[in-house]
């Protein structure tokens, strides 16, 4: 009997060094999970449309259907909520949290990780995941977390 492989949209910021460097990581760890298709990982800042420039709304348009499209066709959404992480801010970035609360509309499950072990969480993202990935000894988990079996996993971080 064969395991059934997840295609997985990877919410993340990825504008900074240490962002793009988080991103490496989750994505290593989902590619040696048996549950996860390791060629349907779709990362949002691998297709960014630069036929049309930077910023133009050619380009806006083209990004957010896209992005959107991608989110509705995942089977699961793992979310990176540190943003500026380096600076030592907490807030998670605003795209990350759109398509969060995009996929969770959807009936989407939402993974969420959070290298930021002292991190708080807004309720309305508290409530929204399936399970919670905190720290980087917890991250790791995710190399042998059942995506087929989603099951729940809370952290006990403070809620705002």
């Amino acid at each position: 009997m064969s395991t059934y492989k997840n295609k997985v949209y990877l919410a993340s910021p990825f504008f900074s060094d240490g962002q793009k460097d988080r991103i490496a990581q989750v994505v290593a760890l989902l590619k040696q999970n048996p549950t996860i298709d390791a060629d349907g990982i779709f990362i949002p800042q691998d297709h960014q449309f630069e036929s049309e420039p930077f910023g133009s709304f050619k380009w806006q348009d083209a990004v957010f259907a896209s992005d959107m499209r991608q989110v509705h066709k995942a089977d699961v959404v793992v979310a990176i909520l540190d943003y500026q992480l380096e600076e030592g801010l907490t807030e998670p970035d605003s795209g990350t949290i759109f398509e969060i609360g995009s996929a969770h509309e959807a009936n989407i499950p939402v993974i969420m990780v959070q290298f930021g072990e002292n991190s708080q969480l807004n309720l309305m993202l508290a409530r929204s995941y399936t399970a919670f990935f905190n720290g980087k000894d917890d991250i790791q988990n995710l190399k042998s977390y059942n995506f087929n079996n989603l099951e729940q996993k809370y952290t006990d971080k403070k809620v705002l």
